[in-house]
């Protein structure tokens, strides 16, 4: 991550300090420094234009292959191309699966619970001698040759877990839960042709104990029909100067789609209204760096949309894309708890520094005079791009609050203040990328100073 992005971080005047990324504030008052660019956009900054989008989009659902998506899906694209920029929409098949059978026996016996099949999984049957391999991490699986793979979900993703358990030979997966919350849905990846099936975590732990003393028979059956549907990506593109451009990618993102039961109005129409105010306002100020804006479907499927962009970009694009700032539920006023800053926290894949995280730690501080930590999060679309190299995290307030994935999820929980705290960061952060006198910085004569900030093992719910 670091060596793909150096350039970058040289150049925005970042340094590497005892083995930790540290940003550095442009703090000299005079017309060069960083925050004289800063209010070229946050000045701009219009909460109440956030909240009437939020306003717009949670009218009703938006579940990923529905009307309420499509509709979300062309209110943003009209609003791209009202600022002038270059506009797609790229869709993309999901599959919505109708469940014949899932059967799940121990020896022989139906096990006493309603087993639920991973999205993808093929259907078949199969019975074969369970093996316990722990979260399923590499270094902890032997030979699965002819076996199925008893698996504890949490630390890495659905789809690793799966293709660890491949990898070894195994012919099913079982997985069981982390949590006591019940019962869960995966997902499996194209190409990983065998049955995966998921069970509470009560169920898997006296498995974990059988296997201690027994050898432990185990059948999957599952009979799925797949039917295929339709989601989106928006995708626009602010172009720079030509006579200035650097050649540099830097993206904005959230996801537009919302959980069926609700209107999502936090989760996360609150981070799509901050890419189009971000959108509204960089579209009317000049930048030498490419900002794409995009808003993602299917994220509540598995970050099917986000990974479906990541894997169509071209191998020239992906060394161009310095960074990716994702947001993702920014706007509630219950979520934070009485952590500072309202909780605002930004996430990283792996809870590590990274170019993202040193530009919004900075920002917070010249702008908010706050500071913002970072942990280690998944869950949300700046993990596909993580995995491509690219500097990459997601911001929002944690704890989350009561109504996520909730109906209760509705525009009466929404703080202006906190939206624009969110805006302000990213517009600051981005704008330090994709203002003109950059990737020059580190030749100007303006005072530096630095910013450190901490990691925090904050739990986002």
């Amino acid at each position: 991550m670091y060596r793909k992005s150096i350039s970058a971080i040289l150049a925005l005047g970042l340094v590497l300090s005892s083995g930790s990324a540290y940003a550095q504030v442009k703090s000299a008052p005079n017309e060069h420094s960083a925050v004289a660019f800063d209010n070229k956009v946050i000045k701009k900054i219009n909460a109440d234009n956030m909240y009437n989008t939020i306003a717009y989009l949670s009218e009703q659902p938006r579940a990923a292959g529905t009307e309420g998506e499509y509709k979300a899906v062309k209110y943003i694209e009209n609003q791209f191309k009202s600022f002038g920029l270059e506009t797609t929409i790229q869709p993309f098949p999901i599959y919505d699966t109708q469940i014949n059978h899932v059967i799940v026996k121990i020896n022989g016996t139906d096990i006493k619970e309603k087993p639920n099949p991973f999205s993808g999984s093929i259907s078949k049957q199969v019975t074969a001698p369970l093996v316990n391999i722990g979260k399923a991490f590499p270094e902890e699986i032997g030979d699965l040759t002819g076996k199925i793979a008893l698996i504890e979900r949490g630390n890495i993703t659905f789809t690793e877990k799966v293709q660890n358990a491949l990898d070894k030979g195994a012919v099913g997966v079982l997985m069981y839960n982390n949590s006591s919350s019940g019962n869960f849905s995966g997902q499996v990846q194209d190409g990983q042709n065998i049955p995966a099936v998921a069970i509470t975590r009560a169920t898997g732990l006296q498995l974990v104990e059988q296997l201690k003393t027994t050898e432990v028979v185990a059948t999957l059956d599952v009979d799925i029909e797949k039917i295929e549907k339709t989601s989106y990506n928006v995708i626009a593109s602010l172009k720079p100067n030509k006579n200035k451009d650097t050649g540099q990618i830097v993206m904005v993102g959230a996801h537009h789609d919302s959980v069926p039961v609700g209107p999502g109005a936090n989760d996360d129409a609150s981070g799509v209204s901050v890419v189009l105010e971000l959108a509204r306002i960089l579209s009317k100020t000049p930048v030498d760096t490419e900002i794409r804006f995009v808003t993602f479907g299917a994220e509540e499927r598995g970050l099917l949309g986000s990974y479906y962009y990541a894997n169509s970009l071209s191998k020239d694009e992906v060394p161009r894309i310095q960074a990716h700032f994702q947001m993702d539920m920014v706007g509630s006023k219950d979520a934070g708890g009485d952590n500072p800053f309202g909780g605002f926290i930004m996430y990283t894949l792996d809870g590590k520094k990274n170019l993202v995280t040193d530009l919004g730690a900075a920002a917070a501080v010249r702008i908010r005079s706050e500071n913002i930590s970072y942990g280690q999060v998944g869950r949300s679309d700046h993990q596909p791009f993580h995995e491509l190299g690219i500097p990459s995290a997601v911001f929002t307030h944690a704890p989350l609050e009561a109504a996520y994935h909730k109906p209760t999820d509705t525009l009466d929980k929404i703080s202006k203040e906190k939206l624009q705290q969110v805006a302000e960061v990213i517009g600051a952060s981005v704008y330090q990328i994709a203002r003109p006198d950059t990737p020059a910085l580190v030749n100007a004569t303006v005072a530096q100073e630095l910013v450190d900030y901490s990691f925090e093992n904050r739990p986002i719910d």
